[in-house]
């Protein structure tokens, strides 16, 4: 299977980032229409979907001549799915402490931005907070978490394993 989507890498890069930005798409809907409000590590998790949405842009672009560049792609889809996949590995963990545990609310992330330096607040958002433990979706009896879990790294495993030259 990887072999034939070897053969059609340019189109397998175009549909993982349009998938990519159906997620995100997808999450925008449930957070305007369902009235779901993302918390800190929701929000990271939707720059890391978009970022290995724009990573299989630049892998569906380069041409199968450029070998250097194809692995600079591939090695751009495996580092952003990691982040991605260590953001939502994460939010799963914290959903699933018991509530004695869950760390407590914190401030909105905004108002982290306006007093905190960058590498603070990304620091805080990792750590996680009380709103980030709420599980308000499910399919299939996963979180939404869960889910971008699994797709970031069904994603960025084929994904390199069809780029890898």
């Amino acid at each position: 299977m990887i072999t034939t989507l070897r053969a059609h890498r340019h189109a397998f890069n175009a549909g993982a980032a349009l998938l990519c930005f159906a997620m995100f798409g997808y999450a925008l809907y449930a957070q305007f229409q369902l009235g779901l409000e993302p918390c800190p590590l929701c929000i990271f998790q939707r720059v890391a979907v978009v970022c290995l949405g724009l990573a299989f842009v630049v892998a569906a672009l380069v041409p199968d001549r450029f070998k250097g560049l194809g692995w600079v792609a591939t090695g751009l889809i495996a580092l952003v799915a990691a982040g991605g996949a260590a953001i939502a590995g994460r939010h799963v963990y914290i959903q699933s402490l018991p509530a004695d545990k869950v760390p407590a609310c914190g401030s909105p992330l905004d108002y982290m931005f306006d007093v905190f330096p960058v590498m603070e607040v990304v620091r805080k958002v990792l750590t996680g907070s009380g709103e980030c433990a709420k599980i308000d979706w499910t399919f299939l009896g996963l979180s939404m978490p869960a889910c971008v879990l699994i797709l970031v790294l069904v994603l960025g495993t084929t994904g390199v394993l069809v780029n890898r030259r």
